[in-house]
């Protein structure tokens, strides 16, 4: 085949749209982005934990300068994950060399970023092919097979392929793959941050400075912590970027907190209440706790504290490809337990650049490259969605027997070497790339 030049059209300009844009820039492939908000409209949120599946799309897609600065801007990786009950007793800890960067692989390494600051280096460099203010109405086909986009404004664009980039409501998708619609699975987080200070960091528990940890009462509901350290030498790592140094990040240290809970264990206009109002529905679900937990609650930023009920995408069968495709959260949105959603829109992002890139320069044409990256993409996609289905469930899982077994399991692990390995594997691997060797292990340590 011969070189065959393409214009790609993006439509979102999140971290899965914008990482796409970079590779596709980098292999020189036409591409532009339309972002519905304007450049300064946007919330800075929680941090983002960019796990090796995320770090390893960014590597490969990023310029070096870039992948550079986002390795300094990082914050401290979190020693090790640990599972405690509600009394701050430690019943299993995952090894903080498998959650951390000590291994010297950069690029298989763990990457706590602030959310604004990862968008902005991933906007670096692309003045040229952003759009803002472009709110996605339509698409239609055209008669010499290409794709136009329409926009609220009247503008439009027209490419080779239209990529849905925009997010868990997608318009794109709403058109395109209407059956993969998100729908409420019955559970839901209250969340905030604790300033992490010197008189602070005094009286907390070192675990929760150092690790994130999953809190589990015997009852039901599930607390999620995990501490934001920015790196002691990102100032000078960032620096030496020159051009990228605006993009350090200034957040203070905080530790992130979400009490998760079944949706029925919620007031039904919780909603539309107030911050004070939140937190004291968390400090009910935690009556009885360690006092020091309930403290990092009740002295929690009021600002940030906020209630996300928990939604994830319809799983569809396969559709016939076209040059309309999706990604990220647009067609595996999940829900946020586990941290998997943001890396595997990375992982969309740097499979469709390889598609993309091998029809441009001859490799393959269009139809078949869509057809390969959906396959994988919904292969591990739609693992990724399961497991966070999975992990939703244990979190909220109400039977006392169950949590009561969980606890002998847990500390069966911290307590025998090749139980603890195969739990370590089970946390730390990739999820779509794990399939039944764990638990094929497990029954044969447990024989």
């Amino acid at each position: 085949m011969s070189f065959t030049p393409l214009h790609v059209v993006i439509i979102g300009g999140g971290i899965g749209g914008l990482c796409l844009a970079q590779g596709l820039k980098a292999a020189e492939v036409s591409v532009a982005v339309y972002e519905r908000n304007s450049p300064d409209i946007w919330l800075e949120g929680y941090r983002i934990h960019i796990n090796p599946v995320g770090s390893r799309a960014l590597h490969a897609c990023l310029p070096p300068a870039l992948w550079e600065t986002f390795m300094a801007m990082a914050g401290t990786p979190p020693a090790g994950l640990g599972f405690m009950t509600e009394q701050c007793q430690e019943m299993v800890v995952i090894a903080d060399e498998f959650m951390s960067n000590k291994a010297g692989n950069s690029i298989d390494a763990h990457y706590p970023q602030n959310r604004l600051a990862l968008r902005r280096l991933l906007l670096s460099g692309l003045d040229d092919v952003i759009h803002f203010e472009k709110t996605f109405e339509r698409y239609e086909h055209t008669p010499e097979g290409k794709v136009t986009a329409y926009f609220a404004d009247g503008t439009s664009a027209t490419g080779d392929i239209l990529v849905a980039a925009d997010g868990a409501n997608s318009k794109v998708r709403q058109q395109y793959l209407p059956q993969a619609a998100r729908r409420e699975i019955g559970a839901a987080a209250i969340e905030g941050k604790f300033l992490l200070t010197e008189q602070t960091r005094a009286w907390l528990p070192r675990p929760l400075v150092v690790r994130m940890n999953l809190t589990m009462p015997l009852n039901r509901d599930c607390l999620v912590t995990a501490p934001f350290d920015r790196m002691p030498i990102s100032t000078e790592a960032v620096n030496s970027a020159h051009e990228h140094s605006d993009l350090l990040d200034a957040t203070q240290d905080y530790l992130l907190w979400a009490c998760i809970a079944a949706s029925s264990e919620y007031p039904d206009d919780v909603q539309q209440l107030d911050e004070e109002s939140l937190l004291r529905i968390v400090s009910q679900i935690m009556e009885g706790w360690d006092p020091r937990l309930r403290q990092i609650v009740a002295e929690s930023a009021p600002h940030s504290i906020a209630f996300t009920p928990f939604k994830a995408s319809t799983l569809i069968d396969p559709w016939e490809s076209t040059n309309v495709t999706v990604l990220g959260d647009a067609i595996h949105n999940m829900p946020p337990v586990g941290g998997l959603g943001g890396n595997m829109a990375l992982r969309d992002a740097w499979s469709l650049t390889q598609a993309l890139t091998d029809v441009q320069q001859g490799r393959s044409a269009l139809r078949p490259a869509i057809e390969r990256y959906e396959a994988e993409m919904r292969t591990y996609g739609f693992a990724a969605l399961r497991a966070a289905l999975g992990y939703t469930q244990q979190a909220i899982g109400s039977k006392r027997l169950q949590r009561l077994g969980s606890r002998v399991w847990f500390r069966a692990c911290q307590s025998i070497p090749p139980l603890k390995r195969v739990f370590e594997d089970h946390w730390t691997r990739p999820m779509y790339n794990r399939g039944e060797e764990v638990d094929t292990r497990i029954a044969e340590v447990v024989r």
